[in-house]
């Protein structure tokens, strides 16, 4: 019909299909908004999704927390905490470590660290919870959207319980689990035992962990010390503590700095002049070059590597390799820094002795007379041999025979047996003892066969260290005492012979065992262990097992070793080791010389501090000539004695003065148990020597006075230069059947 107009149909609009009906509310809240195009209405359909996802994960997240909650804490991870090794006088010797770290308390912390810490990592540490539930469900959205990382969103405290109580895994559920041990944390924990727990965990590079760590790495500081350019950028390195070293990235790490300089502005901790003035110091100016990773030696100045390393065995008797490299321990030490100095540049300073250019070593080992050890120069160089030949078998080497040096303890056996030094024996060039070698003849000589006068007190025989002499008094007085004085001086009974060339240093010994049986001599006859260690504590200061305990003990009378005392001190003022002499105190002492100079020695001690000089080649006795005891071994004894009493008088001092010099005589040997050169008989003379300095009055007992003269210095300082070690033989070449020359 024309004209005709038709009407919408007014029937109301079909019902929602049923999978749309649950939606209905929030179609209902969103029906005023315009329907999108065919993409945006898809976003816009995701986005809801993404929304109700949100809320579910959300409700999950909280029921998931509230259930972590109630679970108790897991076992914190052990973490290793650096021990450090301590001179005599405090000061860091060397450190210990698989990881650098040293706990501090808050306290020990700078604040302007900690807040520098607390303005990059958490600025709400201190006024929000354990977590922030926002930027959690932020960062794990992010994460599932593919477009963060796991490692958003956590506070401090989240952080912390990361590096205490579980792994660096990066899952969501391992998130989950963070945030409810955080929670649980907080409640055991107070803000501030947290965040001292996190300034000792973390990881700051370079091996360092934890602040204290980081401060002596970075900037050789102690966390106390921190400043405000410092802690900047060890706040800014947290994130990233191997990019965001200064020597690695500097534009990094500076970028960092600025960021952390700009959050300590923000929060109104500094001013905007002070991070300008802090951000503009170059870094060069105040953090350190990173250097090679802790090791258990470290490269100790003077050759204290090899004294380090000794502590180390010794630790390792009573604690284990863990307990010393992350127990945090602190090992303080005998070693005087001053004595080590001078001990190593009398040994290796002027070049005499060069192993690194072919030439031989030398070892030396200074004891004071309660058996600290103050100084051990065990090698050259402890990079190019580890080797310690202060320490013979304990050490990782061998021992060394110590020539004449083994007189000194015949001689201590012979007072304490009660005999006189002296007596007066037979004195040849050569003697021969009837199965004095297991059945064979066995025949000794004199140095270089040299004649001295046909009769010879022991004193005498002492300071011209005859070798004739004193193998007649072993073969009188027995090996086997011999033995037993050796022992309680220290020698273990495994390392003796038991047969007559011990007395001529036959035994392979150590210089520390020698130190140590001669500062028996110092101290009134009292033995004293070597003492390395003299305090151990754990990390909280708790006094902690010494491995090797104080040992003394009484082997001569105070009277007998005033004696022994007075016969080594002619072998300085009027013997073999004159060149020992002039130190500024009185000086006793043996030099000792074996078969084709393989070993030369000199033992010898003032009132106070005692120490032994050995010096051969390593690795094998090749031949020194031109040397004996009393040439290098001497000299090299006398620089450091004079350098070290001059650095501490205390070390100087006079010897117990002898009235009397009585006992019972020693005679020759039967006849027929040794035989002389013809000429030579076997009588024997009292016991009064024309050689004592002085005679005058004769006791009941007929026991000679003595009167001690002063030393003097003339005739007894070394020579200017050091005979030149060599293994070529001399022209001539003599041949002997001594076992030890023993000069």
């Amino acid at each position: 019909m024309a004209g005709r107009t038709t009407k919408k149909p007014t029937t109301a609009p079909k019902a929602a299909p049923r999978s749309e009906s649950k939606l209905f509310w929030w179609k209902r809240a969103t029906k005023a908004v315009p329907p999108p195009v065919i993409v945006g209405g898809f976003l816009w359909r995701m986005r809801r999704w993404l929304f109700v996802f949100a809320l579910l994960l959300f409700g999950a997240l909280g029921i998931g927390l509230f259930e972590l909650t109630r679970i108790p804490l897991p076992k914190a991870h052990v973490l290793a905490q650096t021990s450090f090794v301590y001179d005599s006088s405090g000061h860091q010797l060397a450190s210990f470590s698989d990881e650098n770290r040293v706990d501090v308390t808050l306290p020990q912390v700078a604040p302007i660290a900690i807040q520098s810490v607390v303005s990059t990592e958490d600025r709400e540490f201190f006024s929000e919870g354990a977590i922030n539930p926002i930027s959690m469900v932020r960062a794990m959205v992010s994460d599932v959207s593919g477009s963060g990382n796991f490692q958003g969103g956590s506070t401090i405290t989240q952080q912390y319980v990361k590096q205490t109580y579980l792994t660096a895994q990066r899952t969501i559920s391992r998130k989950l689990k963070e945030a409810g041990l955080a929670i649980r944390v907080s409640r055991d924990l107070s803000k501030k035992q947290i965040l001292q727990g996190y300034l000792n965990t973390i990881y700051w590079g370079r091996g360092s962990y934890g602040i204290q760590a980081a401060a002596q790495t970075y900037f050789g500081v102690n966390a106390d010390q921190l400043n405000l350019p410092e802690s900047a950028l060890l706040a800014g390195m947290i994130r990233e503590p191997e990019g965001a070293d200064p020597t690695a990235d500097p534009a990094v790490a500076r970028q960092n700095q600025q960021d952390t300089l700009r959050a300590l502005v923000r929060d109104r901790k500094i001013t905007a002049a002070q991070a300008a003035a802090a951000g503009a110091i170059p870094f060069s100016k105040f953090v350190k070059a990173p250097h090679s990773a802790s090791t258990s030696v470290s490269a100790a100045p003077n050759g204290a590597d090899y004294f380090i390393e000794a502590v180390r065995q010794q630790l390792l008797t009573t604690y284990s390799a863990a307990e010393i490299d992350g127990g945090g321990l602190k090992v303080y030490t005998t070693l005087d820094p001053t004595l080590q100095a001078a001990a190593y540049n009398s040994v290796y300073g002027d070049g005499t002795l060069n192993p690194a250019k072919g030439g031989p070593s030398g070892a030396l080992v200074s004891m004071d007379n309660s058996g600290e050890v103050k100084a051990l120069v065990g090698g050259q160089d402890y990079q190019s041999s580890s080797v310690d030949l202060a320490l013979g078998n304990a050490g990782g080497g061998s021992g060394r025979q110590p020539g004449s040096t083994f007189k000194g303890i015949m001689l201590a056996e012979l007072l304490k047996l009660g005999y006189s030094p002296e007596s007066v024996l037979p004195a040849p060039p050569e003697v021969v003892i009837p199965g004095g070698n297991n059945g064979a003849p066995y025949t000794v000589t004199n140095f270089e066969h040299e004649a001295t006068a046909p009769q010879m007190s022991v004193i005498q025989a002492t300071a011209n260290s005859v070798n004739t002499v004193y193998v007649q008094i072993v073969d009188k007085i027995g090996p086997s005492n011999l033995d037993a004085m050796a022992e309680a001086l220290g020698i273990p009974k495994s390392e003796l012979g038991d047969d007559l060339s011990e007395v001529l240093g036959t035994d392979a010994v150590s210089p520390l065992q020698m130190t140590a049986a001669y500062a028996t001599f110092a101290d009134d006859g009292v033995y004293h262990a070597p003492l390395l260690i003299t305090r151990v504590t754990n990390s909280a200061g708790k006094a902690m097992p010494l491995p090797v305990q104080p040992v003394a003990r009484q082997v001569l009378t105070p009277t007998q070793d005033a004696e022994l005392t007075y016969v080594l001190e002619q072998v300085v003022l009027n013997g073999t080791g004159g060149a020992a002499g002039g130190v500024g105190s009185e000086v006793a002492g043996k030099t000792g010389t074996t078969e084709n100079s393989a070993d030369a020695w000199f033992d010898g001690y003032t009132p106070h501090l005692t120490t032994a000089v050995w010096m051969g080649y390593a690795k094998d006795n090749t031949p020194m000539y031109n040397v004996q005891g009393g040439t290098i071994p001497a000299q090299m004894w006398h620089h450091y004695m004079a350098a070290a009493i001059a650095a501490e008088p205390q070390w100087a001092g006079n010897f117990a003065p002898v009235y009397y010099m009585g006992g019972l005589t020693l005679t020759a040997p039967a006849a027929g148990s040794v035989l002389y050169p013809e000429g030579l008989g076997t009588t024997t003379t009292s016991s009064t020597s024309t050689t004592v300095p002085s005679s005058t009055t004769t006791n009941p007992h007929s026991t000679t006075t003595i009167h001690k003269t002063t030393p003097t210095t003339a005739g007894h300082s070394p020579p200017t230069t050091r005979p030149t070690p060599t293994t070529s033989p001399p022209t001539t070449a003599r041949t002997t059947t001594t076992t030890a020359p023993g000069a």
